[in-house]
């Protein structure tokens, strides 16, 4: 199992830059001492080649997908995939995989998303069964991105753990009860850092809006107690138990939170109003105060 450590960077912007500078942003946050970087999969560059490309650049640091899209690799192609990225890399690579979202399968992909869950049964069976005839025939780790029991209880019993997004502390006790103790669970979280915690909200909204109207984010929070009238707002109630609002203080203490509720790792996401430039300021100050160093942590 990789080592990815107690924290690491999640990150979107990287598709808003060219590829020559995503290498380097991936040689800077290496140097800032992040154990890990996650990157998502939606309409830009492929996670999985993408991450190979920043693996090669890197020496220390580990690469998690966040996730890698079922739909976009038959379950062969996605674990030969993976097990290319594992060895080259000197097994520094974290592979996440998920079901997305209906209006990303079905409205942009034009794939059928009716099962999510018994897709993935079969998916996680088809990758276990994918015949690999290279050298180096280790086997990489991967997560799920779960929210619900079931998928958590499936994480725990047929991969290495589960990748929890766009969650609160309170599903990362929830998620540790359902899944017990050992398998990894490593959720996001969002930040928003700004002294002036009004305007830090409304960098929060920017961001959670879109996730508000997707079904499955928002049925996790009814799961939680939230209402459809706090996503309407959306109410501050909901913006503040999703996404840490305030200064460097509040988003270290978000961090803790989620370590105390059962988190293994915690991956964070920075929100800012533009994806250009990186928040390089702000993962630097993270990482001090996180007391990361350029050995990683």
């Amino acid at each position: 199992m990789v080592d990815i450590g107690r924290v690491g960077i999640w990150t979107g912007v990287l598709d808003a830059h060219p590829a020559g500078e995503v290498i380097d942003l991936a040689l800077q946050i290496e140097a800032q001492g992040w154990p890990t970087l996650w990157r998502p999969e939606t309409t830009g560059r492929d996670a999985l080649v993408s991450s190979a490309l920043m693996l090669a650049a890197t020496t220390r640091l580990n690469l998690a997908t966040g996730i890698a899209q079922i739909h976009a690799r038959h379950p062969h192609t996605m674990m030969a995939a993976a097990k290319t990225v594992y060895e080259a890399s000197g097994e520094r690579f974290l592979l996440g995989i998920g079901v997305s979202h209906g209006p990303l399968i079905e409205g942009v992909r034009g794939l059928e998303y009716r099962t999510p869950y018994q897709d993935m049964v079969r998916y996680v069976e088809g990758m276990k069964s994918a015949p690999y005839a290279a050298a180096g025939n280790s086997s990489p780790p991967f997560v799920l991105a779960a929210l619900g029991p079931k998928m958590l209880r499936l994480a725990a019993e047929q991969a290495s753990g589960a990748h929890p997004y766009f969650t609160t502390p309170e599903h990362t006790a929830l998620a540790r009860e359902t899944m017990g103790a050992g398998p990894l669970l490593a959720p996001e979280i969002m930040v928003s850092i700004d002294p002036d915690v009004d305007q830090a909200r409304e960098v929060a909204v920017l961001h959670m809006k879109r996730y508000l109207e997707l079904p499955n984010y928002a049925n996790n929070l009814r799961r939680l107690g939230f209402t459809d009238e706090d996503f309407a707002g959306p109410s501050k109630r909901v913006i503040d138990a999703v996404v840490a609002c305030g200064d460097l203080e509040v988003a270290v203490d978000r961090v803790r939170q989620h370590h105390d509720a059962g988190a293994d790792h915690v991956c964070i996401q920075v929100l800012t109003r533009s994806p250009r430039p990186a928040p390089l300021d702000e993962w630097q100050r993270l990482a001090e105060a996180l007391g990361l160093s350029a050995s990683g942590q």
